[in-house]
């Protein structure tokens, strides 16, 4: 079965953005050895995921930045790699190499995960993501956690009722200040040991 992995900027007390919104407190000025460690965790991907309210900031912004940097590699992959949208409320998308899912999202999720085929990553929106981690359907946690403290904001980890125990499989930081942390569910350590190669390749990079 496909693994799907779940990619996620955040801050230290664990928000997506701001109250309005805001992102500003993201680092971008990754360091080299950031870049590879991403590079290595998307290399194994052939699938992304994504809700309908990140799409359209997400394939356009990927798509402009290939137009202005034809040579950028990995903006090839994020253009070039076969995306789904989930959405109840769209009828039809016009984006190229993208494709509209609107049933029922375990059954969609779990159909992808077992078509042939190699690692499932999702950016998001927040509903979608939550969605996802209260059903069960991710296999591996990947916290890319900045260095500030934002004391409110939007978060996808504020519901009560759910608890997920996760065990912390690797971690290291980077010069930029951002520190990846990987999890995966408790109930799947050996269901994962396999195919946590990505790993493997960025400790031998750093």
């Amino acid at each position: 079965m496909r693994k799907l992995k779940l990619q996620l900027q955040v801050s230290i007390d664990g928000y997506l953005a701001g109250p309005g919104g805001e992102l500003d407190w993201m680092v971008w000025n990754w360091d080299n050895e950031l870049k590879k460690y991403i590079f290595n965790l998307t290399r194994p991907v052939d699938c992304i995921l994504l809700g309908k309210n990140l799409a359209n900031v997400f394939i356009d912004t990927w798509q402009q930045r290939l137009k202005e940097k034809s040579t950028d590699s990995f903006a090839r992959k994020m253009v070039d790699t076969p995306k789904v949208v989930f959405s109840r409320t769209m009828n039809k998308i016009s984006w190229k190499n993208t494709r509209l899912a609107n049933g029922n999202l375990i059954e969609e999720v779990n159909r992808l995960k077992n078509m042939k085929g190699r690692d499932i990553i999702v950016y998001g929106g927040v509903s979608f993501l939550s969605s996802l981690i209260k059903t069960g359907l991710i296999d591996e946690y990947n916290f890319f956690i900045n260095p500030v403290l934002l004391g409110d904001g939007i978060s996808i980890f504020r519901n009560p009722e759910f608890r997920l125990n996760l065990d912390l499989v690797y971690s290291t930081s980077f010069d930029c200040g951002i520190t990846a942390l990987c999890y995966i569910p408790k109930r799947s350590r050996e269901n994962n040991t396999e195919s946590m190669s990505w790993i493997s390749n960025s400790a031998e990079d750093k």
